[in-house]
């Protein structure tokens, strides 16, 4: 994709809100911010790189999701979260240990250090047991309590995790509820995937359910600038409202893959393509954010 190949901005005044990337120690920073054993990154993800990223792409804001680099350590993502309040809200890793401390420890990041959304990562529950299980279902809780949305990683597949996500959305209908990268769903290719794209379409029918259109190069199944996603796009605003999908990157994994700058247009030529109007797509890049984290980062970029 060149240069010229892209539309314009989708605004001058509301600001681009990245709902999903992550940041990580540098190998110099590493001593005072360790990686967790066995998950040391391969690639850079320091906040400074990612600033860099952010100015040259035109991006004013985004949401934090702690790394598994290091795991159940926020340390180095809070540090961030402190030094830059304006620009970044966090989201932490849900820890499922069933001995109590990772609801303590969710309860601590958010009251103490302002992080306002929660990661379910199913593949880090105990094996046999769901996100349904009573850990589960006492964090899932707790974050509707404290107006945290809760995020889910279905990476391996949204057929094995929807029965779960439906039964915590119908039990605790205040919770807010992110479903990270399309819910890992691609084009459908077969009436299998056909039929699991249209449950994702489904949650629609509970009103706390948000989609994040991130992290497109996992789900797409072409290159830059990912066109066969255009389909998928108008089905999620047809179904959610544009209000209720937001558009993320998944810094740093996207920079060698399509660069920042890059997967940022890349959602500009897909609303193009489609078309959508560009009061959805100020939803999709910025607004949808704003709304549902109603914090800081709803300032004017020209304030």
């Amino acid at each position: 994709m060149s240069s010229s190949e892209t539309i314009p901005s989708t605004s001058s005044t509301s600001n681009v809100i990245d709902s999903h990337l992550h940041v990580w120690a540098s190998p110099q920073e590493a001593s005072k911010f360790p990686y967790f054993p066995g998950q040391e990154p391969n690639l850079p993800g320091n906040v400074d790189f990612l600033l860099q990223c952010m100015e040259e792409a035109g991006v004013d804001g985004a949401l934090i999701v702690q790394p598994i680099s290091h795991k159940f350590d926020h340390s180095y993502v809070t540090s961030v979260l402190k030094k830059y309040p304006t620009k970044f809200i966090g989201c932490r890793l849900a820890n499922p240990a069933d001995d109590g401390s990772g609801l303590k420890q969710f309860e601590h990041l958010v009251l103490k250090d302002g992080y306002r959304a929660v990661r379910f990562n199913p593949y880090l529950w105990p094996s046999g047991e769901k996100m349904t299980n009573e850990i589960g279902k006492t964090i899932f809780k707790r974050a509707g309590e404290l107006n945290v949305a809760v995020g889910f990683m279905c990476m391996r597949g949204l057929d094995l995790h929807i029965s779960e996500i439906e039964q915590l959305c119908t039990e605790f209908p205040s919770t807010l509820v992110l479903l990270d990268h399309l819910a890992f769903c691609k084009p459908p290719l077969n009436d299998k995937e056909d039929f699991v794209f249209s449950k994702l379409l489904n949650l629609a029918r509970f009103p706390q359910v948000y989609v994040k259109f991130s992290a497109l190069f996992r789900v797409s199944r072409t290159q830059l600038p990912y066109l066969d996603l255009s389909p998928l796009l108008s089905q999620l605003v047809s179904s959610f409202g544009a209000n209720r999908v937001m558009w993320g990157s998944d810094f740093p994994f996207v920079v060698p893959e399509c660069g920042y700058k890059g997967a940022k247009e890349a959602v500009q030529l897909i609303a193009n393509q489609i078309p959508l109007p560009s009061s959805d797509l100020e939803w999709i890049m910025g607004k949808t954010a704003a709304q549902l984290f109603h914090s800081q980062l709803t300032v004017a970029k020209h304030e």
